[in-house]
């Protein structure tokens, strides 16, 4: 489910102290039923495991590797175009508790890579020719007693091609991205226990 901006803002997230010059791009809620305060490091595994190949829609796995291509052709995807290359990391902006904590675990199925992790809140980010970008996870009260994972995309394009390219990509992602990866992610919750071995079903 989409949501309003604000409710990415209104949270008391450190993102908002430490990325202030980025914009949201997109805020989306994903169901977890069941869920309680303490569930945020189970969501995040069965995540990851949700993310290895043959779990991702065909689709999605064909838009992705169009992009995959055109980023290799163009050159948008090379290494000086990367975080440490085109752009310094958001961890060079981190706070002293923040740069000394853990930064996440590294998906290798997916180019972002971890940049802090607390008990209710992740950021990980990735840059190209195009955009740099940061996967903002939450989790959230409802107001029930159970918790739910918001996602919000932050994003700084780079100058008008950027901007061009998120245009160019929306439809994509509201139309084909969005949906897959909203079926795919409320299914890790409910299949937890068996992605995530000593989590509770």
């Amino acid at each position: 489910m989409r949501l309003p901006n604000s409710a990415h803002t209104e949270q008391p997230w450190r993102i908002h102290e430490i990325a202030p010059d980025f914009r949201i791009e997109d805020v989306w809620a994903y169901r977890t039923p069941g869920a309680g305060p303490d569930d945020f490091p189970t969501m995040l595994a069965a995540l990851m495991a949700s993310n290895k190949p043959g779990r991702v829609d065909v689709l999605t796995r064909l838009l992705f590797a169009v992009r995959w291509r055109l980023g290799a052709r163009f050159g948008w995807d090379h290494a000086e175009q990367a975080v440490g290359g085109r752009v310094r990391s958001l961890r060079e902006r981190l706070p002293a508790d923040l740069r000394d904590g853990p930064a996440g675990m590294n998906d290798p199925n997916i180019p972002f890579t971890p940049v802090y992790q607390l008990r209710n809140e992740c950021v990980q980010e990735l840059a190209n020719k195009t955009v740099h970008d940061l996967l903002h996870l939450g989790w959230v009260p409802t107001g029930d007693g159970e918790y739910e994972l918001h996602m919000t995309a932050l994003v700084k394009p780079n100058g008008l091609f950027g901007r061009f390219y998120m245009a160019a990509i929306k439809p994509f992602r509201y139309l084909i991205v969005y949906p897959a990866m909203t079926r795919r992610w409320e299914r890790a919750w409910r299949d937890r226990a068996a992605l995530v071995p000593g989590s509770e079903g």
